[in-house]
């Protein structure tokens, strides 16, 4: 089978691209420009951008798997280009649609899930990724700084998401699903920090910020407000779905879902000096 994958250069693109090389896949990732994106041995790189369906036309052709993304790469903006993708994805005799989940509607979720194809929602809650944006300050100072460090997140390893969403492009009977994917465990900021510092070989000192000094820093540091006002009522109020951990990675998978330790052993070198 040929699956496509867009959004192939993103944190989970990658990392479906990386769960269908190793399903013995032939994977064809879009980017807008080949020369440069970096993908393992065996992928095939094609020129294409979500806002011009008409760039999918070559990209399409034999495919029987297509993997979408909800906004635009380059502008971060909803793709209010899905129905003419999903129409020439038919066309090109796709079978099987996975889509990320956007946060929330999206014009391109409502196309995948009116195409009449098999389709699956991929809907993952906090990436261990996003842990991520600890490691400058944990290299410069050994020190993170966040607010409400008791709340709990299930996060979820990037792997288990591309994971997911390979079994469902290559597999039977996940059409209609919704799968809403965590990791095996609903942990604190300061468990996060614990993981962290034992995978790096030094301590992290965890410092606990008011609400009023982490808008401060995240002010100082030119976030957009609706970011600031979303990631407040997250972190002072987790939903349950984001802190409540499910077996969908084992379930859908077959295998337990990684561990926060497992990646932050694999990610070490981002947080040592």
């Amino acid at each position: 089978m040929t699956i496509l994958v867009t959004g192939a250069t993103g944190t989970v693109g990658r990392r479906v691209v990386e769960q269908l090389l190793e399903r013995g896949e032939h994977v064809r990732a879009l980017t807008r420009d080949p020369a440069r994106a970096e993908f393992p041995a065996g992928v095939e790189a094609v020129r294409g951008d979500l806002a011009d369906p008409a760039s999918l036309e070559g990209a399409l052709e034999g495919a029987t798997g297509l993997h979408l993304i909800t906004f635009d790469g380059g502008l971060f903006a909803p793709l209010a280009t899905g129905e003419e993708i999903l129409e020439r994805a038919r066309a090109a005799g796709v079978r099987r649609v996975t889509v990320l989940n956007g946060g929330g509607d999206t014009p391109m979720e409502t196309a995948v899930r009116a195409s009449g194809l098999a389709w699956t929602v991929v809907m993952p809650v906090e990436f261990m990724a996003n842990a991520l944006e600890w490691a400058p300050g944990i290299k410069a100072e050994g020190v993170v700084r966040e607010p409400f460090v008791d709340r709990l997140s299930a996060m979820v390893h990037e792997s288990d998401i591309g994971a997911v969403a390979a079994t469902a492009l290559t597999e039977d009977g996940h059409g209609g699903q919704v799968y809403l994917i965590t990791g095996p465990q609903a942990l604190t900021v300061g468990d996060k920090v614990a993981a962290v510092a034992a995978a790096r070989g030094r301590a992290v000192e965890l410092v606990e910020l008011s609400e009023e000094e982490a808008l401060a820093d995240w002010r100082a540091k030119g976030m957009p407000e609706d970011v600031i006002a979303f990631l407040i009522e997250v972190y002072r109020d987790t939903p349950p779905e984001g802190k409540t951990v499910i077996d969908t990675v084992e379930k859908v998978t077959g295998r337990p879902a990684r561990t926060f330790a497992q990646w932050a052993e694999e990610n070490a070198e981002f947080f040592r000096p």
